[in-house]
This record gives C-alpha cells, structure tokens and sequence, in this order.
C-alpha cells in the first residue's frame, strides 16, 4: 500500500521501520520540526526523520498541520492510507478524510481505557496488571474511533515506564503491519469503543514526581516505576534533591512519613502514611544514579534523617 507516514518519538520508529521493512511504499514521512534540545540547545532531528533519512525516504516537518501550504503538501501526496504514531499534533477533519481507507493510529493501551497522553505511565501509576496496543481507525475526538485490532500485554511487579515503553512500542509495531495487511485484503472489522468505559491518562510533568510521603508505600512504589526514566520520582534530603529509581514496599513502621527509620548497608529504609518504602537506587543531585550501597560508601545518611 502506499503510505504517509505521521510519527515524531522513538515509539513511532519501531512502527515506521516495520511497515517499511514489509515492503510498504512510504510516500512520504511527517514529522515534528528539529527542534533545540539538552542544556546547549543544539538543534536536533526527531527519532523518525533521523530513520526516514537513513531509508531515504521524503520527509515533511509542518509547524501546524491545520495551515493551508500543509494540507495542499497532503492532498498532492497520493496515498492509501495515512498511519500514525505519536505524532503530536492534532488532525484536522480534512485531512482525515484524505485517504481512501482513512487514517489508523497506534494507541499504546486497551482502549477505551487510558485515551490521551500518558498512558504507558498511567498503566503502571494505577496498578494495572496488564495493558496492550490498540490499532484504531482515526476520528475527531480524542482516541475516540473503532477499534481495529488489540493486543494485550502483562505488567509485570518489576517494569518501568521505559520497559513498558519498549515492549509495547515493539508490539505496536508488529500489530499495526497486520492491521494494514488487513485492509488491504478487505479483512478488517471495525469495533465501536464502548464509552461507559472510557478513562484518560493525563499528560506527564515533572512536578508529578515530587514524592508524597504521607501516601502509601506501594503508591510511592508505583510512581518510581511509572516515571522511570522520565522525568523520574524525586525527594530532597538536607535540602539536596534526590532521584529514587528503585524501591521495595515494606512494613508498617511508626514514625513520622518521609523519615528515616533504618539505614543497611544496601538499603534505605522510610516510612509512609501506610507501609514504609525500602530505597535500593538513588541518585543525589550532582552525582551520578547508583545502587545505595555504592552511595553510602561516599554519603552519610543516618537513622532520624527526613526526606521531604
């Protein structure tokens, strides 16, 4: 089939190099323009035109796809169809009726659960046991279309907003390549979503990690998970800030939450408004993310100390 591909993160690449490696003709890519990144603001490529480039492939970058010079770029890209992943902009009505078969994209949950930004971190910060891609035909709201096909994926106790990333991103890759053989077999058999059942995952800030201690520890567990590696759960100690990246949840301790309540050579143990939470990784501002017994060989923490 003949495809324009929409698609800016590493998510969306997995996705691109599998339709193209099955031998889809990519007419052309669109992309989010370069943009300044990290402390020097050097202007960088996003993930997919870097892959687009390196295939060869043409490449659009519209600063508003609503504008007129974008859709003209569209309508004059004959296509059958129009894939999307992680895109970042928001469709016009226009150009969603553009292609003969429409315009698809990946969602990385089970829809109607978890539509919007974030719901990678979101399967994890809520508990859920297992989440999944959906491949979905394209409308006007907000990951609101048929579904056209679904794979389900377990969570497991020890994945991370970047494993889960990484495991659905592959996923999704393969499963959208099926869905568009599919249609071009004539094969596919759109589901309405069921609205009764639609949840939203809100977009992720950093503010978000800032710990709560008065929260439970398998809250607070939870969230170091979610938000690993981006933009990560943080508290502060002595006024220093201090990025958690592994804990375990532990027994009910009385002490005030945020204290420190037991200090191993490999563990930090501190209490929360239910359970305490047993720190295995942390990274103190300035150095580097280390395991807690190589951190105590060079930082003193002490039983009484408060993280807050």
């Amino acid at each position: 089939m003949k495809i324009i591909f929409m698609g800016t993160p590493d998510f969306a690449v997995h996705t691109l190099r599998a339709l193209y490696e099955a031998g889809h003709e990519i007419v052309l890519v669109v992309t989010q323009p370069d943009k300044p990144k990290g402390r020097g603001g050097r202007v960088q490529m996003s993930d997919v035109k870097q892959y687009a480039l390196s295939c060869g492939l043409e490449v659009f970058q519209p600063v508003r796809l609503k504008d007129e010079d974008s859709i003209r770029r569209l309508k004059e890209t004959a296509c059958d169809l129009m894939v999307v992943a992680a895109f970042g902009q928001i469709l016009p009505k226009e150009v969603l009726m553009m292609p003969p078969h429409g315009c698809i994209n990946v969602h990385a949950s089970l829809l109607p659960r978890l539509r919007g930004a974030s719901p990678i971190q979101t399967s994890i910060l809520e508990g859920d046991k297992e989440t999944g891609v959906t491949i979905q035909q394209m409308g006007e709201g907000l990951d609101t279309g048929d579904i056209l096909m679904q794979r389900t994926i377990p969570i497991s106790d020890q994945d991370t907003g970047g494993s889960l990333f990484d495991r659905l991103a592959q996923e999704g890759a393969l499963l959208t390549a099926e869905c568009v053989e599919a249609i071009s077999r004539g094969e596919i058999h759109p589901v309405p979503q069921d609205e009764s059942l639609a949840t939203y995952a809100k977009k992720i800030d950093k503010s978000m990690g800032h710990i709560d201690w008065n929260k439970s520890a398998k809250e607070t567990e939870l969230l170091i998970r979610a938000l690993d590696p981006w933009p990560s759960a943080f508290s502060y100690l002595n006024g220093r800030m201090a990025k958690i990246w592994k804990a375990e949840t532990g027994e009910d301790c009385k002490a005030a939450p945020g204290s420190v309540v037991d200090v191993s050579k490999d563990s930090i143990t501190v209490a929360c408004g239910s359970g305490s939470l047993i720190i295995k990784e942390m990274q103190l501002e300035g150095k580097k993310r280390m395991p807690v017994h190589d951190l105590l060989l060079g930082f003193s923490i002490d039983k009484g100390a408060s993280f807050s």
